[in-house]
């Protein structure tokens, strides 16, 4: 992922919001199913195929790079147990984040879960003959014969990997291609990329605190039928740091929200255009708080600029 630079939320930053919400909001609005009897998280449409998948997943950066046996490798089989309680399966990750790969790989498969999973992960390398190395260290670390998302990290070298991506498309080998970023600077090429090739997924950063892809990535992935991945949700952990001691605001209880992780995280869910935002962690606890903001009601543009004096720093 890499680190990035949030500034702090004014009141008038954020009723600045509106105009990037509104845009988004004025789009056909993408189908959004309630859970069915058996599932306890709201889903949302994949456009290239309609496929449903499920609003929150679990980012693998940091929080699953750690030491086999170490006290925080033991709480990873909860984290994935109760992102599928939840009805979660998006799992998001890297060969750019140490053993992540090969930890995911291995609970999976110790858990005998992977049917459960929807598995992403990403090429970060130049040149074609590279890039299928890495890509083939990934099906090995995740243990998977199929990997249902492939994306270009950072849009490196994403020429060369799309044209591999494709023809392993073809073969069945990945079920959906995309291109990945996280910080502003580099918009003017992912909407460039987005205007010229055929993708099914785009994996961007939107928060409270960072919310220039509303106003110009997410409407255009809306138009050009690509799904939206979320991430940095809580603008690289420092929303939360800020808000941790904070008493929660009354209004969230009108949107079923009982922490603030679980605001921020409907904050980026309420953009109709986003598919799924994947939070990072590597704590049980904090899997299942982040969850619970996949259900119940999803705020609109409206609601966020009546409450903006209760979100200002």
């Amino acid at each position: 992922m890499g680190a990035a630079t949030h500034e702090g939320v004014t009141r008038a930053r954020f009723l600045r919001f509106g105009v990037g919400l509104s845009i988004c909001t004025a789009l056909p609005p993408l189908a959004f199913s309630q859970p069915r009897t058996e599932t306890k998280m709201n889903t949302r449409p994949i456009p290239s195929t309609h496929e449903l998948l499920p609003v929150i997943g679990c980012g693998t950066w940091i929080g699953f790079d750690v030491a086999p046996g170490s006290a925080e490798y033991q709480r990873l089989p909860g984290v994935l147990d109760a992102l599928f309680a939840a009805g979660g399966k998006l799992i998001d990750s890297s060969p750019m984040y140490g053993r992540a790969e090969a930890i995911t790989g291995d609970l999976l498969a110790a858990s005998k879960q992977r049917e459960r999973a929807f598995l992403a992960t990403k090429v970060w390398t130049s040149g074609r003959e590279a890039g299928i190395a890495q890509m083939e260290q990934s099906f090995q670390r995740l243990r998977a014969e199929r990997i249902d998302l492939m994306q270009v990290h950072n849009l490196v070298d994403w020429r060369t990997h799309l044209k591999t991506l494709r023809g392993w498309q073809d073969q069945g080998r990945v079920r959906y291609i995309g291109i990945t970023h996280y910080t502003s600077s580099a918009y003017a090429e992912v909407e460039a990329v987005l205007r010229a090739e055929k993708l099914d997924f785009l994996q961007i950063n939107y928060s409270l605190d960072a919310r220039e892809a509303g106003q110009r990535l997410l409407p255009l992935a809306a138009e050009r039928g690509v799904a939206v991945i979320v991430n940095l949700p809580f603008g690289g952990g420092g929303l939360l740091r800020r808000w941790r001691d904070k008493p929660l605001p009354g209004w969230a209880a009108e949107i079923g929200c009982t922490s603030w992780a679980q605001v921020l995280l409907k904050f980026v869910l309420s953009a109709p255009a986003v598919t799924c935002t994947i939070p990072g962690t590597g704590s049980p606890e904090h899997m299942t708080d982040n969850a619970a903001a996949g259900t119940g009601p999803m705020p609109d543009a409206a609601f966020w600029q009546r409450h903006a004096a209760s979100l200002a720093a």
